[in-house]
């Protein structure tokens, strides 16, 4: 299951609380989480991605509000499972992807961000090819959390990896779209996963602030709103003989209708 950027406190909450139902309801195996707003709308703490972890994470991904805290640089360099945008300039804190075990599989896990309207970074498209190369011997089944902005941007990598890698999901809009599916050639591709963040907000900050934001021109604080969330991701099942995507099934719950 891959799961979209968890929002704040109350992301958190909703993460942990329906994380574990959908494990046993779905037989899940691996839970891969896009967590760089975790920590009050903005980045990682050490408590926010404990807290992803005991809920039922099992690799962290991020995306441009990786280093918003900067106690992450703490402790970004001992986690094997969280990761930050691979095409970040050679030095960067961190890795851009990682190999999680399960039973006789290595599950391989990317992080690439976008540039179209993104932070300028090394070309996304070039660096996968140098990671899919880095990862050829170790890794059984490969997924890319691309956190871009545009939908074309994700789409056409999504082309650009299709037969090549299990699944390509897109990450950073907050709003799922509802484009699931198994390109021609077997990946399982989803333009945005979503978020785990307060339903009635936008994007997951408290809809008064943004308004004034909008209506004003002037700056505000964006705090992350209250109340129920909502709870977006994808199963994405993989044929264990062959490691062949068969099939993404795509989820939106309501935590208040739970």
């Amino acid at each position: 299951m891959l799961v979209g950027d968890v929002i704040g406190r109350s992301g958190r909450r909703a993460f942990c609380k329906i994380t574990p139902r959908l494990r046993k309801e779905k037989d899940i195996d691996v839970v891969i989480v896009n967590g760089e707003n975790s920590a009050g709308g903005k980045g990682f703490t050490r408590k926010s991605l404990d807290e992803l972890y005991r809920g039922g994470a099992d690799i962290v991904t991020s995306g441009n509000h990786v280093w918003d805290k900067r106690d992450v640089l703490e402790f970004i360099d001992q986690e094997p499972f969280l990761i930050r945008p691979a095409n970040y300039p050679e030095g960067t804190p961190g890795k851009g992807w990682c190999s999680y075990p399960f039973k006789a599989k290595n599950i391989g896990v990317m992080n690439l961000s976008g540039r179209a309207f993104m932070p300028p970074l090394d070309c996304p498209f070039q660096k996968v090819e140098e990671l899919l190369h880095e990862m050829r011997d170790e890794c059984d089944i490969v997924f890319l959390d691309f956190h871009a902005e545009t939908t074309s941007e994700k789409t056409a990598m999504g082309y650009y990896l299709d037969g090549r890698v299990n699944g390509v999901v897109g990450t950073h809009t907050h709003v799922q779209t509802a484009d699931e599916r198994l390109l021609p050639h077997g990946t399982a591709y989803i333009t945005d996963l979503g978020m785990v963040g307060p339903r009635d907000s936008v994007l997951g900050v408290k809809t008064d602030l943004i308004l004034e934001r909008f209506t004003t021109a002037m700056p505000v604080r964006f705090d992350v709103a209250d109340g129920p969330c909502v709870y977006s991701a994808v199963v994405v099942t993989i044929d264990d003989a062959t490691n062949e995507t068969r099939a993404i099934e795509r989820l939106l719950l309501q935590e208040d209708e739970l």
